[in-house]
């Protein structure tokens, strides 16, 4: 908008200058050679645009005079008025890739981030979703006003298609910690999922699926978890209808604010210090106050854990906590650095 807004005031004055060279050459022709409107409209417009009809009448001395200056000022006009199209044309478009090329360097050195393909509607809530946990994600798309909008937010973007590995590369997908594709077209999303699980053999990734045929293929491209947004669209208003109290209890969970508590997943790292330990002796030494709701181990749920259960890496644990308490919980997890004993 605003590099149309100065294109625009670039080239109003040579707008205006050239209606008035044709107001002021067909009074002139008028006034110096007495001619008609039609002849003196005609001869400024083939002297302007330099067309060599050749003269309507012939001219007098001071009408050849007249006409030379014609020529110059109307040539001159639009010779200016396409430089400053072109100009624009190229500025604009230098500036579109050097804005792309800070960018990706930027994006270089994110580490430990979420990507997300497609920045639609879809794709804008997961990005807002994610803004409200503070955590750092990457956005491509192929569309260039999306990612206007999307780095307009405050996110790293990166432009290109993102079945490409190419692309996938250039968004850090060897350094991030998941996927997201939310792409309109089942078709790329199952792309998209093939060429993430080819870079990325250990990468989770959420995929979206419009229609139900696509969930199957989806997951044999590798695709973590399969999720259709009109699915889950019915089921929460049908849940919101049945049970609106346990609805909102839940959200409260997942969305609560700085001193609430929080429901989080937590995956158990190789190294780390809860390795080799039981629920019980965790919650003793690093998630004290934390109340673990459940452990999933090779796609098996256990709701609620017994406490003498031994966590193995890979392990994720289902806690609910404040923001403090699920932290330190999740350095123990990760095994990077020593977790503090929570009190």
């Amino acid at each position: 908008m605003y590099r149309g807004t100065q294109l625009g005031r670039r080239l109003g004055g040579p707008v205006v200058v050239f209606a008035l060279t044709f107001v002021l050459g067909t009074i002139g022709y008028m006034t110096i050679e007495g001619w008609s409107f039609g002849d003196a409209w005609f001869m400024v417009v083939t002297t302007v645009f330099t067309v060599g009809y050749g003269e309507v009448q012939p001219l007098s001395p001071a009408g050849r005079a007249f006409t030379s200056l014609l020529i110059l000022l109307g040539v001159g006009t639009i010779s200016y008025s396409l430089s400053v199209l072109i100009g624009s044309m190229v500025e604009g478009n230098l500036t579109q890739r050097w804005e792309r090329r800070r960018m990706e360097r930027r994006v270089h050195h994110v580490r430990d981030h979420h990507i997300v393909c497609g920045y639609g509607r879809v794709g804008r809530q997961i990005v807002e979703e994610f803004g409200r946990e503070g955590r750092q994600m990457v956005v491509i798309d192929v569309n260039q006003a999306s990612l206007t909008d999307a780095s307009a937010a405050g996110n790293w973007v990166v432009y290109g298609n993102a079945t490409e590995d190419d692309t996938l590369r250039r968004a850090g997908i060897e350094r991030a910690r998941g996927l997201i594709t939310a792409v309109a077209s089942d078709a790329d999303n199952i792309f998209v999922t093939l060429s993430a699980r080819a870079l990325r053999p250990d990468l989770p990734i959420v995929a979206r699926a419009n229609q139900a045929d696509a969930i199957p293929k989806l997951r044999r491209a590798g695709a973590t978890q399969v999720v259709s947004p009109y699915a889950m669209a019915g089921t929460q208003m049908a849940r919101l209808a049945l049970r609106p109290s346990t609805v909102d209890f839940v959200e409260t969970l997942m969305r609560g604010a700085e001193g609430d508590l929080l429901l989080e997943d937590v995956r158990v790292g190789r190294g780390s210090p809860v390795v080799g330990l039981n629920l019980e002796q965790t919650s003793q030494r690093f998630a004290s106050g934390i109340l673990l709701l459940a452990v999933q181990r090779d796609g098996t749920m256990h709701a609620p854990p017994p406490p003498d259960l031994t966590l193995h890496p890979g392990d994720v644990i289902a806690v609910v906590g404040s923001a403090s308490q699920l932290r330190a919980l999740e350095l123990a997890c990760e095994g990077s650095v020593a977790a503090p004993v929570v009190g």
